[in-house]
């Protein structure tokens, strides 16, 4: 149906708050680079409105901190732009503390914690590879 996928891929040891957390962080980057995925508002039988979401299912997946680093450097190889979460973003408390700790590292000593990134299905595919369906 859809020729693109939207996939989030978060670190499997996670406790679920943070996987949750990261999560909703890195599918707002994948939707304010990408406003097109962004359907219409909702609207109830009684009129009220509500925010309008992503028009396609956005796909979570799990992996490992090695498959992880893996997926990152795919999307970097294939100059896929994507949303990226680091470990030391948990002890930061705002957006510019987030943007100061994310600017220490490099993609070879970041420990990512969950990445997103919105592209061609078969391209989505092979960057993913390794990744299982979030449980």
């Amino acid at each position: 149906m859809f020729d693109t996928k939207f996939v989030i891929v978060v670190r499997d040891d996670l406790a679920m708050w943070q996987k949750l957390n990261v999560t909703a962080f890195l599918s707002t980057g994948v939707s304010a680079a990408k406003p097109d995925i962004i359907g219409m508002p909702y609207q109830d039988a009684d009129g009220n409105l509500y925010h309008p979401m992503s028009v396609q299912p956005v796909i979570v997946l799990a992996a490992n901190a090695d498959k992880l680093m893996k997926i990152h450097q795919r999307t970097l190889q294939r100059q896929v732009q994507s949303s990226l979460y680091i470990e030391e973003m948990f002890s930061t408390g705002h957006d510019s503390a987030n943007r100061a700790v994310f600017k220490e590292h490099s993609p070879e000593n970041a420990k990512v914690v969950g990445i997103a990134f919105h592209t061609d299905k078969k391209i989505a595919d092979k960057i993913s590879k390794g990744a299982k369906m979030h449980g």
